[in-house]
């Protein structure tokens, strides 16, 4: 099972941005699906972004269309999500998931994998 470690949270302002990052463990990286998701305080854990094994095919959310762009660096075994004019509703524990599949996903019982999250917090 791979090992998935989120960094590159924290406190910004609205409008601002933030990079993630997730660093996962294993050399068959290539070969799973990723994913981001969040959870805020009170909510249930909602879905991102995803990207398929290549890095060729992405999905967002409604809500991040346009601000938010997901990409993966398979050399280096890592997951970013660059996010752009964050809004407070971003505020969350956002997640890391891989799927032991290189099809993209939405569905967060179709990933195997979760790392233990990084906090971002948008203020207004």
């Amino acid at each position: 099972q791979v090992q998935l470690v989120e960094s590159g949270g924290g406190l910004v302002q609205a409008g601002g941005s933030l990079r993630l990052s997730c660093a996962a463990s294993g050399r068959t990286f290539r070969w799973y699906a990723m994913g981001w998701f969040r959870q805020a305080p009170g909510k249930e854990r909602e879905f991102v972004a995803t990207i398929n094994g290549s890095g060729v095919s992405t999905l967002y959310a409604d809500f991040v269309k346009g601000r938010f762009t997901i990409s993966r660096d398979n050399a280096k075994n890592t997951l970013y999500l660059q996010m752009n004019s964050l809004k407070p509703d971003d505020t969350a524990v956002y997640y890391c998931a891989a799927r032991k599949l290189p099809g993209a996903t939405m569905a967060a019982a179709d990933f195997d994998s979760w790392g233990q999250g990084t906090q971002v917090t948008v203020s207004s």
